[in-house]
């Protein structure tokens, strides 16, 4: 489907010493708005942020789809940061960001379950993609789907899934929990990733996530693990301790927790 602007360009200002501004394009429908965000990179630009009201195709990781229709946040941020390594930094902080804005807006304590995932007692909230576009520029996109305020979901995922309305009882303004989540992204870009100050964000992440000193199954391409969580190291990775004392790094794999 193609896209239907639904509102003009918007700039923002950033809290403190964010220097970056950002321009926002609001659709009403997109086929995702990652797939947005790549033809606004082949043109060059960055610093933008792409929301639409409903995804037709939208993803998670693995390319699994995304139940996506109104009433939720639908987001892309595109960006051009000098160092693109360690991007798995960037899905931690728009993590955090999540939590953190979730907490101000509609006064609920969530958690993060590693390594992309925001959750309410073990029911899925939001789910984040990072993804790099490298060649003569290098391009980063972080995508964010949230669940805001829809009554139900789709019966294959009911079951996992919930919404701020749905926990809350009442209607979220999304507007001002998108603003929340961009000042907070922007905050923990501008002052740690971009300076290199990865630990901040990882010690602020693990003050969020509870999949450490879990219980979980882990499904990987190739097997199925079972363990506890012990720790996240430096590089993102989650670190397994089987019943045998050994300890395992996975780098990516779906997990299950124990709640």
């Amino acid at each position: 489907m193609k896209a239907v602007w639904r509102s003009r360009l918007e700039s923002s200002n950033l809290k403190n010493i964010n220097k970056m501004p950002y321009q926002i394009y609001h659709f009403n429908s997109l086929t995702s708005t990652q797939d947005k965000a790549k033809e606004f990179a082949k043109k060059g630009l960055d610093n933008i942020i792409i929301v639409a009201d409903k995804q037709t195709e939208g993803r998670g990781r693995f390319k699994r789809k995304w139940h996506s229709d109104k009433n939720g946040l639908w987001m892309s941020i595109l960006l051009k940061p000098k160092n693109v390594q360690n991007l798995q930094y960037l899905t931690f902080a728009a993590a955090i960001a999540v939590v953190e804005s979730i907490k101000k807006i509609a006064n609920l304590n969530t958690n993060i379950k590693w390594p992309n995932d925001v959750h309410y007692k073990g029911k899925k909230l939001c789910g984040i993609l990072t993804e790099g576009i490298f060649g003569k520029e290098n391009c980063i996109i972080v995508g964010l789907g949230l669940n805001v305020n829809q009554n139900k979901f789709q019966n294959e995922i009911k079951n996992t899934a919930t919404s701020l309305k749905i926990v809350k009882h009442k209607i979220i303004n999304i507007r001002k929990l998108m603003k929340s989540i961009l000042d907070e992204f922007f905050y923990f870009y501008n002052n740690y990733y971009a300076t290199n100050k990865l630990g901040k964000i990882l010690n602020i992440w693990k003050k969020d996530c509870d999949t450490i000193n879990k219980d979980v199954k882990i499904i990987t391409k190739t097997k199925t693990l079972h363990g506890k969580v012990v720790d996240v190291d430096n590089d993102c990775n989650l670190l397994l301790k089987t019943k045998r004392n050994k300890i395992i790094k996975i780098i990516e794999g779906d997990v299950n927790v124990r709640y």
